[in-house]
């Protein structure tokens, strides 16, 4: 794909996210269960013989008999998050050879084992492990450790700006590389608004004084931001793509009902 052909870089994500709780010891298979109390949609995956310790639960239980490590491809396969209750470095190891990119692999999560602290491994953003963690550490009464660089400087994640609205990302994948960058590092970035929600800012925090709002493109001095976020239902031309170059990301909502 030419870099300067657009593309809706974002994936299609199920109304219901599937989660699954995974232990391979008895302590972590109590600690899934006593999780998936307050999580009666998940799914828990242990081995065969903690599946009794389920009983009492109506969560579904996938039992497994053989090397857990054969069961990693089908949990990539049927779960949007999944949530271990193991060793950090175990769950590195365990999923490095299924990892495709962002847009494909699930949320993975690591609880630790004294239920103090949720670490989202893969797929923070995109994926939504960021999200799940910190529900999973508000169930537990934890913390969610979150190093994505605008989670922590609590500036504009731009790969999911409006996701919860509706709203699909338009551009090339370099770009959103790109202007994530000038986000985080506080270079001047312009946010144009001209259809869709105002409601997309949900952070308790003020926008950062770098993220500069305008209602139309035609009002904002190119040669001054480092970086575009377009939220609009206009035609983006060819010659616009090529004049923003990487530095542009474009945001479609849903377009509204006239009936």
């Amino acid at each position: 794909m030419s870099s300067n052909t657009p593309s809706d870089t974002a994936p299609e994500h199920a109304s219901a996210v599937r989660v699954v709780l995974i232990a391979i010891t008895k302590h972590g298979a109590q600690q899934s269960a006593e999780l998936a109390r307050q999580l009666p949609a998940a799914s828990i995956c242990v081995a065969d013989k903690f599946a009794p310790l389920m009983a009492s639960l109506a969560n579904p239980v996938r039992a497994y008999g053989g090397a857990f490590r054969e069961e990693i491809a089908q949990l990539f396969a049927d779960f949007d998050q999944l949530v271990f209750f193991v060793s950090l470095g175990a769950v590195v190891r365990l999923i490095a050879p299924h990892m495709k990119t962002k847009d494909e692999d699930p949320g993975v999560l690591v609880v630790d084992d004294a239920g103090q602290f949720v670490i989202p491994v893969l797929s923070g953003h995109v994926g939504g492990a960021n999200a799940m963690a910190e529900q999973i550490a508000a169930l537990l009464g934890g913390t969610a450790v979150l190093t994505t660089a605008s989670d922590v400087g609590k500036t504009i994640a731009v790969d999911i700006l409006g996701r919860e609205l509706g709203w699909k990302v338009e551009c090339p994948k370099i770009n959103i590389t790109r202007v994530s960058a000038a986000v985080v590092n506080e270079e001047p970035v312009a946010v144009v608004q001209e259809a869709g929600s105002p409601h997309w800012w949900t952070r308790p925090t003020p926008l950062p004084a770098s993220i500069h709002k305008f209602s139309r493109l035609e009002d904002v001095d190119l040669a001054h931001f480092k970086a575009v976020l377009w939220i609009t239902h206009a035609e983006v031309t060819p010659e616009r793509w090529a004049q923003l170059q990487e530095r542009l990301v474009v945001y479609r909502p849903p377009q509204e009902s006239t009936a």
